[in-house]
């Protein structure tokens, strides 16, 4: 199922457009779903639970002089191990309440990086490209400028930016918040990289999806 619909990404083109008329920039936007399935961690997490939560019992039980076989005490374990594997498989939503928010964070990254290099945006021929990428399950949003715009351009000024793809996403208003972000964007681009005469469009307008 997709994040937005036709219209939105219409939009979302005709944005990428306008603003990249007025600024020899190219502006790339990709939006993902989540950036890992986060099950093998999630599972992880929910394994030292369930180690930590059997540490417990075997200490009330021994303090209270209660008896628990340990066949019994093992498949007891085992099988919440076992109920906590299907229900993070069948139930995947759960598992970003079990990820911490550091690795949630360090993952969205590497997939903004990746899409990057994958997208071609370091390819442009002044080196003028920027990424703004959002993953929806991490609300985690990232501008990755390359090397022709971070010579002109701080982090810094992107980072207002940042905050406004954050907060809509958090709100569920995925297009929305790029079309105000495209055309930030495209003003902060304009300021630095006017549009010149022999400028042609490099990269193609429209919000890829993951």
């Amino acid at each position: 199922m997709s994040l937005l619909n036709d219209i939105d990404h219409k939009h979302i083109a005709e944005a990428i457009r306008s603003a990249e008329s007025r600024t020899s920039g190219e502006i790339y936007a990709v939006v993902a779903r989540r950036s890992d399935s986060y099950f093998f961690v999630a599972g992880f997490t929910a394994a030292c639970g369930i180690i930590f939560a059997a540490m417990i019992v075997a200490i009330a039980a021994h303090w209270y002089w209660f008896t628990i076989p340990l066949p019994t005490f093992g498949l007891a374990i085992l099988a919440a191990f076992l109920s906590s594997v299907l229900v993070l498989w069948f139930v995947p939503g759960i598992t970003m309440l079990l990820v911490p928010r550091r690795v949630r964070y360090r993952r969205a990254h590497q997939n903004a990086v990746q899409q990057f290099l994958a997208r071609n945006v370091h390819l442009t021929a002044e080196r003028t490209g920027i990424l703004l990428f959002v993953s929806q399950a991490e609300r985690y949003a990232e501008v990755i400028a390359d090397a022709g715009i971070n010579a002109k351009v701080g982090q810094d000024e992107w980072n207002n930016i940042v905050s406004l793809l954050i907060d809509h996403a958090k709100k569920g208003e995925v297009a929305s918040g790029f079309l105000q972000a495209i055309e930030r964007a495209g003003l902060l681009l304009e300021k630095h990289f006017p549009v010149g005469q022999a400028d042609i469009n490099e990269l193609d307008d429209h919000l890829v999806e993951l």
